[in-house]
């Protein structure tokens, strides 16, 4: 599997004039920590594989799927032998609001297996099979046929987020669908805005809550904290404001949105385990 690493980021390896690429790796090779601007999402075939993401170690059985978010650092570790599909479909032509929403709840990564999602998990090891006969077909608009099948795994995944044990009520789908609408605008808000000043009372306000009642709905659509998804955001565009070494760690920190270098710094570490200097020292750029 060749992967184009320069110091800890990946330029990711598309098929000519797309946005993907997947891998039918068998290779008894690890990859040290890394990150990228896409998803990658990982099924054992045949064996196991492993998964360092963020504080948590992944163990995956075959057939289970797991999903790193965007911009996450993680290492793989390869067993010696095996195979597995390693997917990394691109998301910057997809101007769909629904997706930070969607993804939200599955940051840093997010592990499927038939145990706790007996629902979807079938569905989604079937449809990570066509992904890959398909791209490695020769039929005419695979790649139609692949980002069609990528999103319909996103949509599968996304429902039974926002509607775990969800009643068929007509009237609670319809309060249920209102909200889910409510919070797609407010984390593309977020997402255009987060190097602001931005208040838990002033998003609450804009999405027509309490911030009590505003605080429990976005830990229930999101699964985080407001303060969490804001400062992911802001971490985020720091790591590809790094690259650039001609700006400060303090321009950075401004730029991205935190009030000052120590808070900042601060919440760098806590997100990625490293500091900023770390980061950029991985990436050789000191």
């Amino acid at each position: 599997m060749h992967r184009n690493l320069d110091g800890i980021h990946e330029t990711v390896n598309y098929r000519a004039d797309t946005e993907i690429c997947l891998y039918y790796n068998n290779e008894y090779e690890n990859y040290p920590t890394h990150w990228h601007n896409t998803f990658e999402i990982i099924m054992p075939v045949i064996g196991t594989y492993r998964v360092v993401c963020g504080d948590r170690d992944y163990h995956l059985r075959e057939g289970d799927i797991l999903i790193i978010c965007p911009c996450m650092l993680h290492e793989l570790f390869a067993p010696p032998t095996g195979e597995r599909i390693i997917f990394q479909p691109g998301i910057s032509q997809l101007n769909i609001k629904e997706l930070n929403l969607l993804v939200a709840p599955l940051r840093p990564a997010f592990l499927i297996t038939s145990e706790k999602y007996p629902e979807i998990h079938p569905g989604l090891q079937q449809l990570m099979m066509e992904i890959k006969e398909e791209y490695f077909s020769t039929n005419a608009y695979s790649t139609i046929s692949v980002t069609s099948k990528f999103l319909e795994f996103l949509v599968r995944v996304g429902r039974a987020q926002t509607s775990p044990g969800s009643s068929t009520n007509a009237a609670g789908n319809a309060h249920r669908r209102e909200y889910v609408e409510k919070f797609i605008y407010i984390t593309d808000y977020i997402d255009n805005n987060f190097a602001e000043n931005l208040s838990l009372e002033k998003v609450a306000s804009l999405a027509g809550f309490s911030k009590y009642h505003f605080t429990r709905l976005f830990k229930q659509y999101t699964n985080t904290s407001f303060y969490k998804y804001l400062n992911a955001r802001r971490i985020d565009h720091a790591k590809t404001m790094l690259m650039d070494p001609q700006l400060s760690v303090t321009e950075v920190a401004l730029q991205s949105g935190f009030s000052s270098l120590s808070a900042f710094l601060r919440m760098f570490k806590q997100m990625t385990q490293c500091t900023p200097t770390e980061f950029r020292s991985m990436y050789g750029l000191y």
